[in-house]
């Protein structure tokens, strides 16, 4: 990045310091990974200088002979990897994408029906404080506090009373599997939509290590980062039938020009979870996950549901006598990167909860595997049970970054002989 260094010394420092945490930091939390450089390539591409309002053969500007190839490719490559009849990769993000799903399938005030976002939920699955909460009416399930599993009999019982106009299978902090099938007959039973918001487990879908939506589901959306390890970017799936009305609600209906250097990232990222070494990495992630797990469980934390079967793990603190945001922050400090989280049925709020989630994307990008896992769980317990001991955070943050240069990051750059994160 010399013409960066040389423009704006001090981004590019910033930038450089981010970069070193990234390489001496164990990154747990579950919706980050690493990217390709192949992928930083596409996304600092000469396509960041295009606009391209339209699709792909129907745009508002000339000049897009190489766009509309470029963009097609991503849809094609889409279509082929999770056996979709139509894809859309336009979406900014996750959250304006499910808007676009909700916008082209409702009418004001129609019912949408997704896990409550304390149990698990997203926010634009109908919680209050997003728009999908405003101009349609919630409708929520969650899990259960014997088992903090979802319950599909309940499921069930909600969507006779409630006949919501759309179904929501997805979640940001669930650790198990979602039963795609169980949805999609709820959904024709009631005469509802049914859209599986895929965006946390895409990755594990595509390397078979997670149940597929399709073809239960006439809507599938997904963001694009995460385990998928693309850019960050969405893109919505769905039936030949429901096409016209996804691509007219995404442009014009929402957004203007997409943008063609994410497009672009996302079909690099498209064409390498194609290969036989992505569907190895899902399916190592998932092992991954569960190996932490157990040895967590191991060292007496209570983790929500008692496990997990993909990339995530939510734990409750409560028998460790320390409050999750608390708990977040001395790991931090001790180069083991998670976020505080509120568990099911939690008694505090959400700004100050009792939980912590995390999960083994980005350090199963790194090479790690279930050895590395138990000696993570390790450094969590000591940690954690040293939260105000400024020094042993320190000492623990040490050997996390001693640890960390042995399995260098994919993207990172940064020279191994250079200072140690600020």
């Amino acid at each position: 990045m010399q013409a960066l260094q040389s423009t704006d010394p001090e981004l590019f420092e910033l930038i450089r310091r981010e970069e070193r945490y990234q390489r001496d930091s164990l990154r747990l939390i579950p919706s980050e990974n690493y990217v390709s450089q192949a992928v930083l390539d596409a996304s600092g591409s000469v396509l960041q200088n295009k606009y391209s309002e339209g699709y792909a053969g129907r745009r508002y500007y000339e000049g897009q002979r190489y766009i509309d190839k470029i963009e097609a490719l991503a849809c094609e490559r889409a279509k082929a990897l999770f056996g979709a009849e139509h894809a859309n990769v336009q979406p900014y993000s996750g959250s304006p994408a499910n808007l676009a799903v909700y916008c082209a399938l409702l009418q004001p005030g129609d019912a949408i029906m997704g896990m409550a976002l304390p149990h698990g939920g997203h926010l634009t699955h109908g919680w209050d404080v997003s728009m999908t909460g405003r101009f349609w009416r919630p409708v929520r399930y969650g899990v259960t506090r014997e088992t903090g599993r979802i319950d599909m009999d309940e499921v069930r019982a909600i969507a006779l009373r409630e006949r919501p106009k759309i179904i929501v299978a997805g979640a940001t902090a669930y650790p198990r599997q979602f039963d795609f099938a169980a949805f999609g007959a709820i959904a024709r039973e009631v005469g509802a939509h049914f859209l599986a918001d895929i965006s946390h487990i895409a990755g594990l879908v595509v390397a078979g290590a997670h149940p597929s939506p399709l073809p239960h589901a006439a809507v599938v959306m997904t963001t694009t980062h995460k385990t998928l390890r693309g850019p960050r970017g969405a893109m919505i799936l769905c039936t030949e039938a429901l096409a016209e009305a996804i691509d007219k609600t995404v442009f014009p209906g929402l957004q203007g020009g997409p943008h063609n250097q994410t497009t672009a990232a996302i079909a690099v990222a498209l064409r390498e979870a194609a290969t036989p070494e992505f569907r190895a990495y899902g399916q190592q992630i998932v092992r991954n996950a569960q190996a932490l797990a157990e040895e967590l469980l191991a060292r007496g934390f209570d983790l929500v549901s008692g496990g997990t079967d993909n990339h995530l793990i939510l734990i409750d603190l409560t028998n460790k006598g320390v409050i999750g945001k608390k708990a977040a922050k001395a790991l931090d400090r001790a180069g083991i990167v998670c976020n505080y989280n509120t568990v099911p049925f939690d008694p505090r709020k959400p700004f100050s909860p009792s939980g912590i989630r995390l999960g083994t994307p980005s350090v199963t990008s790194r090479g790690m595997r279930e050895t590395e896992m138990r000696q993570i769980a390790a450094w969590m317990d000591a940690a954690l049970h040293q939260v105000d001991d400024e020094e042993a955070l320190k000492r623990i943050a040490g050997e996390v970054r001693a640890f960390c240069r042995a399995f260098p990051a994919p993207g990172l750059t940064v020279a191994e002989a250079a200072a140690t994160v600020v």
